[in-house]
């Protein structure tokens, strides 16, 4: 089980590479993790992923490459951008899988397998067999328009996955005020992108959610 406080990532959804350095100047050293999403990878390409870690080094850096195939070359050109993490859709190959994570393991890197509809529990333990314990769980906009909260069946799957050892993290539209329905789940982190993103005081939003993670995982 991880037992561990969950940790703080940062999502960098940006459309230029100067718009996520503002934000990433103000709260690097209050967030464990710098994703450099799928957006500004496509804007600025892995560029932005080597800047950031760059400037950053003592933070985890996730390249939000979302690979569907060519995982082979793929990972290797975000590891040797210096990221410390890539993103794989679960409904990608295993064959594909596992040549992310062969080359993600070899860079002292890791994988982070994102939960798309469909996904089975046969198909995550196959990664799991790889090696892979990372996995990410989405709150979709299309949830997000029903209304507030979290489904109680879905904090369940978590809570499950979290105590078979995998490494869960959480996003979909957080905030400070969300993070008290995980208490008692051992929530490897919380993404935040808009929340902190777009305040008006990224700082500030960020170490609200920290005083939240604090507040309910002493």
């Amino acid at each position: 089980m991880v037992s561990s406080r969950p940790m703080l990532q940062v999502a960098m959804d940006t459309l230029g590479l100067d718009s996520a350095l503002k934000v990433t100047r103000q709260v690097y050293d209050v967030v464990d993790i710098i994703e450099v999403g799928t957006i500004l990878c496509l804007a600025e390409g892995l560029g932005a992923v080597k800047t950031i870690k760059t400037l950053y080094p003592d933070n985890l850096v996730l390249a939000d490459v979302r690979v569907a195939e060519a995982g082979a070359l793929i990972s290797k050109m975000v590891f040797d951008a210096g990221a410390n993490w890539i993103s794989v859709l679960s409904s990608a190959a295993l064959p594909t899988i596992e040549t992310v994570a062969k080359e993600a393991f070899s860079k002292g890197g890791d994988v982070q397998i994102e939960l798309q509809e469909g996904w089975t529990m046969e198909k995550i333990n196959q990664c799991k067999a790889l090696g892979i314990t990372q996995v990410i769980f989405h709150k979709s906009r299309d949830s997000e328009k029903l209304g507030p909260g979290w489904d109680p069946a879905l904090l369940s799957v978590i809570k499950s996955m979290s105590d078979q050892g995998f490494k869960v993290s959480v996003t979909g539209n957080l905030n400070p005020g969300d993070l008290a329905v995980f208490k008692g789940i051992p929530v490897y982190s919380f993404v935040a992108g808009r929340a902190i993103r777009e305040a008006s005081d990224p700082r500030a939003a960020a170490e609200q959610f920290n005083a939240a993670i604090r507040e309910n995982w002493n």
